[in-house]
């Protein structure tokens, strides 16, 4: 059985539905090699089959989603002895995605969500408009499930740092405004951003002091005030190890430049 949907494009910014559909597919029933102007999603219901993007296969499985990008060849193929049922929804993105789909996408609530797209077929002029509304919803999932691996965690902290490094702060202070086990937390930022959550502070300070003194001319001491530094003798130690001459040193050499 295959059954697909009428849509009107309405061109709307940002996700903007063009196809939907779903089918009980036929024994090795295989799609491509082909291209497409658009996303593609597929969302597995049951039975399995393979997925060919980019010269890699993939065995896919119910509760998956295999994404097909933009011009990008793919060939997809159901098994012959339980072949795929799937929901598959097409749409453009004006801009880059606001989340990242790898070619096989596991996602808990995506299986709600796909079978709650067939409630469109109820619509005529809001067919588009719906559609739109759950892809927003997976959207939505998927940056969940994404704040579940820590991402969102890592993110809150590099903001909070970007924003209050004028102040003490410390990374126990940051671990506890997470509600994260301080450990935890720099294991978990160090992994995503290379660096620990101390290294990263330190560097947003010293970047900022040095900014100050030669940007707008203020002393060592004002500087290491404003980037969250209350003792100059220590300010002046690390600034030294990061840029290898003092701040004084560090102006003077800058105002030989000019």
């Amino acid at each position: 059985m295959h059954h697909s949907e009428l849509i009107v494009n309405r061109k709307y910014g940002g996700l903007n539905p063009v196809q939907f559909g779903y089918e009980d597919c036929c024994p090795s029933h295989t799609y491509g090699p082909a291209v497409r102007g658009h996303w593609l999603l597929h969302y597995v219901k049951s039975g399995c089959g393979t997925f060919y993007r980019e010269g890699k296969d993939w065995a896919v499985q119910p509760g998956e989603i295999f994404v097909t990008p933009p011009n990008v060849e793919t060939i997809y193929s159901a098994d012959r002895e339980k072949p795929w049922r799937y929901i598959w929804i097409g749409f453009t993105c004006e801009g880059e995605l606001p989340i990242n789909l790898e070619p096989i996408v596991r996602c808990p609530a995506a299986g709600r969500i796909f079978e709650k797209m067939k409630q469109c077929e109820q619509y005529e002029s809001g067919k588009c408009a719906f559609l739109s509304g759950m892809l927003w919803q997976f959207v939505s999932a998927m940056l969940e499930k994404a704040s579940e691996k820590g991402s969102d965690y890592v993110q809150k902290a590099i903001n909070y740092m970007d924003t209050e490094y004028m102040r003490s702060i410390t990374v126990e202070e940051i671990a506890r405004r997470l509600n994260l086990n301080r450990s935890y937390f720099s294991a978990l930022f160090k992994r995503q951003i290379g660096v620990s959550p101390r290294e990263y502070l330190m560097d947003v300070r010293l970047k900022k002091a040095a900014e100050i003194m030669i940007e707008y001319g203020g002393t060592p001491t004002v500087a290491a005030a404003s980037a969250g530094y209350t003792d100059i003798y220590q300010f002046s130690k690390i600034f030294k190890e990061k840029y290898g001459v003092s701040p004084r040193a560090y102006i003077k050499a800058y105002r030989g430049k000019e």
